[in-house]
């Protein structure tokens, strides 16, 4: 729950309130999925109760996720279809808010719309902060090192969108399509 809180605390009271005004409130049943890898999403998705599966065809289960965390995001942010499944694992609850909804607020506010992806751009780097710990690096001495938790490397290249290899993930993104 905190991640969603300290999200929500980057928004003001009405912004939060907007979200939960147009969102609608959904009970997701044992292994309902929610998103599918390869097929565009409709929603951003706040998970309130709960714990959803991420998995991919190339490398099976990923991670397990909880209270206050947001899937379909990247999908908002870029676009691009998603690269793994959501699966809720026993009952769940989660607030579902439409892109398009979502998309025409920014359009209609910037203002919420600078809040919004201030917000969604923290929470994603406080996810990747926590994939890069849970990759091994090859030091006994740096977490993740021998003996840490490492992920396999179709996992590996799940996360990283493909881009394995020596060296730093390459810093000249590709721009993205039009539309």
């Amino acid at each position: 729950m905190r991640k969603v809180l300290y999200i929500f605390g980057l928004l003001t009271d009405a912004d939060v309130e907007w979200i939960a005004r147009n969102g609608r409130r959904r009970i997701l049943r044992d292994r309902e999925i929610l998103i599918r890898e390869g097929r565009q999403v409709e929603s951003i998705i706040f998970l309130l109760r709960g714990e959803l599966r991420i998995s991919a065809q190339a490398a099976g289960d990923i991670a397990r996720i909880g209270v206050g965390e947001i899937v379909g995001e990247m999908s908002f942010v870029d676009s691009a279809p998603p690269a793994a499944t959501v699966t809720a694992t026993g009952e769940c609850l989660a607030l579902f808010i439409d892109k398009e909804t979502v998309a025409r607020k920014i359009d209609a506010d910037p203002a919420f719309g600078c809040r919004f992806y201030r917000a969604l751009a923290i929470f994603l780097a406080d996810r990747l902060r926590g994939t890069g710990r849970r990759v091994d690096y090859g030091s006994a001495n740096e977490p993740g090192g021998p003996g840490g938790t490492q992920l396999s490397d179709d996992a590996l290249e799940c996360v990283t969108g493909g881009r394995l290899g020596p060296g730093p993930m390459p810093l000249n993104p590709q721009p993205l399509p039009p539309g």
